[in-house]
């Protein structure tokens, strides 16, 4: 047997520093950074104080021992580079929002603490306290920390959840030109989530200017590395993703601060996206202020060698060895770090002892709902159309899609496409993209077969301004990128306190009656409707797909677009050379006037129940048709549902989704209670059985609502027979 060695090196460097690379600081960085360094410590211990007093709410997982990794980093970076972090990201986001915040020249050994300065501790930590004057108004506390204005996109309490996110602000930031980078905070932990290996992979793949910043404190909880890892160092997991690897101390900050400095300024130029895997030490246990060794997974001897080399420790001797600051000028510092502290402390909360929250900065509980949305203003000046004013030709539902998206791209510089064969195929799987990646190929984007990678770009780049189409070919494969549309996508408004737009659409086909089986036939709306961030729609024709679709990319919020398969060949009337109007939000059509019984339907069953409702029109059942077209809770369309059943007293919901997987029983239930007066007998829900779409096409025929079981349900409802 042949066997050649192939070889596989990539970059992969340990750095360290030496007192040459101390000497090149100047005395403002020394004092910028030691500042920091000890403002982060200190910070840290007064929050555990808090946190012990009652006076925080949920975990506090402090970063004391790894202040270098956030003090360094930030040091070596622009104020306009941007950064995502995990949940222990105290430290991180105090470097970040001291950088963009404090005068660039300002001088801690100066013993002055600017008042921007003075606020970025008193905002933190009444964030993380749950108080109103916090960045996100106390929605996000420790964990879901972000500032816009500082470059600081978001912390995220999802072991490797931002990465994807950070992948797409990466995305943004090339697309845009701008020479920025993204630097993305790890655990040890999150290495082994599928989040980063995907994203690491675009970012490998479309070489982003990416840093992902791998804290390895040796457990990830109570987990030694070694027992969750296959490969011995994490940074050579770069090797698999082309990135650059390397390896560096966590108490060495002049060795973090010259590398993150030289990836950086490499990205700038076009450079490999890197893996930094620094080698630090958490003080204390995974949350709160008892010792690892307390729980048995770490020995006290472990604790104490770490002790003795931390950075808070080793730094003000390693600056005065330089000449750069003497023993006066770091405790006047420390003194300084530790008023700036103090005074947040007191900012937030009442003399006492224990001390407690200040009631006035409590968050008014009449804004809790607050945010959950955009409040709409960006569709104020849309042009709304109806048929009657257009004339109409007949377009096919694909056609119709990718004429929409087309229109996007060519007027909005900032509108992308991603998604699997997107480009391919002559126009993607079901011709949706049809003629785009010919126009526009740097903006219709074949993806890897990585739902959750991609989904959660998109999401990065919307949250920089980009405005995102992502399509996921079959609604099932939702459930593999469940964190980054559920977790992620749908929660960041209101999580990060109404702080962040989110232009993306998410376009998904539902595959039924193709003999595609369970793990390609889901109707995924009562699954997206659980998520009130979303805005679901459902085009039932090309006329409503283009005026719908537009609606969407002009709002700032995430919307899912429901597309049935069976539409996609279907010619419907659409307006002749018109691709700019819109239809709004939560305005359901009347598609067929009555008086007897109500059907409220959407998508694919649209023109469905419209052939029933012309049968039974045949046999003197007079049936008023809805077509919601907008299926979220806060989109439904009450008044017209309630303007209907005045005229009919009785309803029938048809939706072919499975029941548990619908949205009927619930719109039921809320209809009943709204239009109880009006209702002649119980709403009526008809659906496909409860059970994963089969293979068989008679088995698939059966497990899917029929015309003739939607027929007889609105007889028995119009005859005031149904039970």
């Amino acid at each position: 047997m042949k066997r050649t060695s192939i070889d596989g090196s990539f970059r992969w460097e340990r750095w360290a520093s030496e007192a040459a690379d101390v000497e090149r600081l100047d005395r403002r960085q020394a004092s910028r950074l030691l500042f920091d360094t000890l403002a982060i410590n200190r910070f840290e211990h007064a929050l555990l104080e808090l946190k012990n007093a009652g006076a925080v709410w949920g975990p506090v997982h402090t970063s004391v021992g790894q202040e270098a990794t956030a003090s360094a980093a930030v040091a070596a970076l622009r104020p306009s580079d941007k950064m995502a972090a995990t949940y222990r990201a105290h430290h991180q986001f105090l470097a970040k929002a001291l950088q963009a915040q404090a005068p660039a020249d300002w001088d801690p050994a100066s013993g002055e603490l600017p008042p921007a300065a003075q606020e970025v501790f008193y905002r933190t930590m009444a964030e993380i306290m749950g108080l109103a004057p916090g960045y996100c108004g106390g929605r996000g506390g420790s964990m879901h920390l972000r500032h816009d204005e500082s470059g600081f996109l978001g912390s995220n309490a999802i072991v490797g959840g931002g990465v994807p996110l950070a992948a797409g602000a990466a995305y943004a930031e090339k697309f845009a030109g701008t020479g920025n980078v993204v630097i993305c905070y790890i655990g040890d932990g999150a290495v082994n989530q599928g989040a980063f290996h995907e994203a690491c992979n675009l970012a490998g793949l479309w070489s982003l200017p990416l840093i992902v910043f791998v804290e390895n404190n040796r457990y990830a909880v109570a987990t030694p590395v070694q027992d969750a890892c296959a490969v011995e160092r994490l940074s050579q997991r770069a090797a698999a993703y082309a990135m650059d690897g390397y390896l560096v101390d966590g108490d060495d900050a002049i060795a973090i601060y010259g590398l993150v400095r030289e990836v950086a300024e490499r990205l700038r130029t076009g450079g490999t996206p890197a893996i930094i895997e620094c080698e630090c030490y958490r003080r204390y246990h995974h949350a709160g202020d008892v010792p690892g060794s307390a729980f048995r997974y770490r020995t006290r001897e472990e604790e104490e060698r770490y002790a003795g080399t931390e950075v808070a420790r080793v730094l003000p001797r390693v600056l005065a060895a330089a000449g750069l600051l003497d023993r006066t000028a770091a405790e006047a510092i420390d003194a300084l770090a530790e008023q700036a502290v103090q005074a947040a402390r007191a900012a937030c909360t009442e003399a006492g002892d224990p001390p407690r929250v200040r009631e006035s900065l409590w968050p008014d509980p009449a804004t809790a709902g607050d945010g959950m949305r955009s409040g709409g203003a960006e569709l104020a000046g849309l042009r709304f159309a109806d048929r009657s004013g257009h004339e109409l030709a007949p377009m096919r539902y694909s056609d119709a899609i990718a004429a929409v998206t087309g229109r996007w791209l060519e007027r909005e510089p900032n509108a992308i496409v991603f998604g699997e064969e997107v480009a391919n195929l002559g126009g993607g799987a079901y011709g949706a993209t049809k003629g785009l990646a010919d126009r526009f190929s740097d903006r219709v984007i074949n993806t890897p077969i990585s739902e959750g990678g991609f989904s959660g770009l998109g999401f990065g780049a919307a949250m920089l301004g980009m405005r995102v189409v992502v399509e996921i070919m079959f609604a099932d494969f939702a459930l593999v990128a469940a964190d980054q549309l559920f977790n992620q996508i749908s929660k960041a408004r209101h999580m990060y306190g109404d702080t962040t737009d989110l232009p993306i659409v998410v376009r998904s086909r539902i595959g039924t009656g193709l003999g595609y089986g369970a793990q390609h036939s889901m109707d995924p709306v009562g699954l997206y409707g659980m998520f009130p961030g979303f805005r679901i729609i459902a085009p039932a024709d090309a006329f409503d797909y283009i005026g719908l679709f537009n609606t969407a990319m002009h709002s700032l919020d995430p919307v899912v677009i429901l597309e049935h398969n069976a539409l996609y060949t279907q010619r419907s009337p659409a307006p002749a050379g018109d691709l700019d109007y819109a239809i709004p939000f939560g305005a359901a059509r009347t598609v067929q006037a009555g008086d007897q019984v109500t059907v409220l339907t959407y998508g694919g069953m649209v023109g469905r129940c419209a052939a029933v409702a012309a049968a039974l029109a045949e046999d003197g059942v007079s049936v008023e048709l809805l077509d919601l077209r907008c299926l979220d809770r806060l989109s439904i369309d009450y008044d017209a549902i309630g303007a209907s059943l005045a005229k009919t007293g009785a309803m029938v919901i048809v939706e072919e989704a499975a029941r548990s997987q619908g949205i009927g029983p619930a719109l039921a239930a809320e209809i009943t209670t709204r239009c109880f007066d009006d209702l002649d007998g119980p709403v009526a829900c008809i659906t496909s059985l409860d059970i994963s779409t089969p293979v068989s096409r008679r088995l698939e025929l059966a497990a899917l609502v029929s015309d003739e079981q939607i027929d007889a349900a609105v007889r028995a409802v119009a005859e005031r027979r149904w039970r």
